[in-house]
């Protein structure tokens, strides 16, 4: 039995977007020891993932911290094969904590390079399955993603409802459209029949009060859900409507109808949530997301909620 180590550290979205290469890798390694080496917010979904044998928490040690670094390289070592799908400028130094073993990813004079000179302008999903293809993997097999709604007892809505993440990562003010606009939205939807249901984390919970106000009907699930009750919450969803973040790429994860908001801090053509068949949700897009009108957003209601 040969030991495999696995290498994804985050953010949630990246972490999201590698669920069908780790189903690819369990599939291609079944009786293998399959590790996953990852950080501390991702610990539980790894432990809790049907592909892993176990899991490895990265520290991420500085380059000062010389007895975390000796410390993380002992765990490193001893791979009989690594996939890189970090794919960073610190997991790549991660090839040498590691001594060499064979590795598939871009750390130079690694066995298995991803060597496409055009891997930074592809999206996520095609540049993983790429990387991997390179290495040797055939079959890419949508996973199952039963058991990350199934680890929650929460108890969701009646349906039908609508999702609605209004927040984004504090550091990337830019990726969010205005509450009021959502609050507007929400407005709609209610007046439509479908009740909305705002998620998110703690962070939250001053937007969800705000579209409370305006639509008292609206139920505030902000700061209530890990991330097993997250997904239970958006898979019974009928529809789910936010930003570019990480909630949106679980929603697209669970094959929920979408609509993705993106302003120019990002490009969704690299970093989109995308369906499990690789389909994608609705984008729209303004470099300024102040300047997307809730029109638009409206009018794209009735395409995202054509069946796939």
């Amino acid at each position: 039995m040969a030991r495999i180590l696995v290498i994804r550290l985050g953010a949630l979205g990246d972490f999201i977007q590698s669920f069908g290469p780790f189903a690819a890798l369990r599939a291609h390694h079944p009786t293998d020891h399959l590790a996953l080496l990852t950080t501390a917010p991702y610990l539980a979904l790894g432990t809790a993932a049907p592909w892993f044998d176990s899991v490895i928490c990265d520290p991420k040690p500085r380059p000062w911290q010389i007895l975390s670094l000796w410390r993380l390289a002992r765990r490193l070592r001893g791979f009989d094969f690594v996939y890189d799908l970090q794919t960073s400028q610190r997991s790549s130094l991660y090839f040498r904590l590691a001594g060499r073993p064979p590795w598939s990813g871009i750390a130079p004079g690694c066995s298995h390079p991803h060597a496409n000179p055009a891997r930074d302008f592809m999206h996520t999903r095609e540049r993983q399955r790429e990387q991997l293809a390179m290495a040797g993997l055939r079959c890419f097999p949508d996973p199952d993603l039963a058991w990350l709604v199934a680890r929650s007892p929460l108890l969701p809505p009646s349906p039908p409802y609508a999702a609605l993440i209004p927040g984004a990562a504090p550091r990337h003010p830019a990726k969010r459209w205005p509450v009021a606009r959502y609050a507007k939205l929400a407005a709609h939807l209610a007046r439509e029949g479908t009740r909305p249901v705002i998620a998110g984390g703690t962070a939250e919970r001053a937007l969800a009060q705000i579209i409370r106000q305006e639509v008292p009907e609206a139920e505030d699930w902000t700061g209530r859900t890990d991330i097993f009750g997250l997904a239970r919450l958006l898979a019974g969803a009928s529809l789910v409507i936010g930003n570019d973040t990480g909630p949106m790429h679980l929603a697209t994860a669970l094959n929920r109808p979408a609509i993705v908001l993106f302003s120019g801090a990002s490009d969704p053509a690299l970093t989109a949530p995308r369906y499990p068949d690789g389909g994608w949700p609705v984008v729209l897009r303004a470099e300024d997301l102040s300047a997307l009108p809730l029109e638009r957003v409206v009018e794209a209601l009735a395409v995202a909620h054509r069946p796939r």
